[in-house]
């Protein structure tokens, strides 16, 4: 892959062998959105967990304190009266067999899924449509719950969901570029304290392995582990 000039010359500014503290990596990452739009700026956490054992499979949901900076789409699949209560709550879609078929037409201007759980039966038919996309709803992530205002609430005021990949890493947004630092550093600490608190007891020797924090179009700055409490 060719890399831009301004890739290239925020790269110069960034020690690849050096870790940094958070703060520092913060200041970093600002410096280095200089993209014509506001950039996200994500994280990623390397884990010691085998994904594929079902108690190694680190998922799970934060409340971000200062949310992630964009509005978030959310579609409430439920029956009456919970739709109604849904769209009273703030979603931005709320009700069931007409959006079960524009999912599977291929509808996909949402950003997360909470249903109930006597809608699952048939949610579950469009695994394969909304699995891939990471849309299915899940009790474990408090997306599939009768109390459907509550979690259209949380998930409007700057709730995320993570998961484990395949490889071992977790990645999430943290927020905007243009947040002020401390506004990253807070949201940045409470992700970071909710992966260790997700550590499996099966999981043996290190548990965070290395975290990077990156804008969307700028290089990855590597955060000294030894910050991260419990890890």
């Amino acid at each position: 892959m060719k890399l831009s000039k301004r890739f290239k010359a925020a790269s110069s500014k960034i020690d690849a062998a050096k870790t940094y503290s958070i703060d520092e990596a913060i200041a970093k990452v600002k410096e280095s959105a200089t993209a014509k739009f506001v950039e996200s700026v994500d994280v990623a956490v390397r884990l010691g967990v085998d994904p594929k054992k079902a108690d190694q499979a680190i998922r799970g949901t934060v409340a971000l304190p200062h949310g992630i900076g964009r509005e978030v789409r959310v579609l409430v699949l439920a029956k009456a009266p919970k739709d109604a209560e849904a769209k009273a709550a703030g979603a931005d879609h709320a009700g069931l067999t007409d959006y079960l078929q524009q999912i599977q037409g291929g509808w996909a201007d949402i950003d997360v899924i909470i249903a109930t759980p006597d809608v699952m039966g048939e949610v579950g038919k469009l695994g394969k449509v909304l699995g891939p996309r990471g849309l299915m709803p899940n009790p474990k992530s408090g997306t599939v719950t009768m109390d459907v205002a509550k979690a259209v609430k949380e998930v409007k005021a700057g709730k995320i969901e993570f998961r484990v990949d395949k490889a071992g890493v977790v990645h999430a947004s943290i927020g905007k570029a243009n947040f002020e630092p401390k506004q990253l550093a807070d949201n940045l600490h409470a992700f970071l304290s909710t992966i260790v608190r997700l550590k499996p007891a099966t999981a043996k020797g290190t548990y965070v392995k290395s975290i990077a924090l990156s804008s969307t179009m700028g290089p990855g700055v590597k955060i000294d582990r030894n910050q991260i409490v419990g890890h």
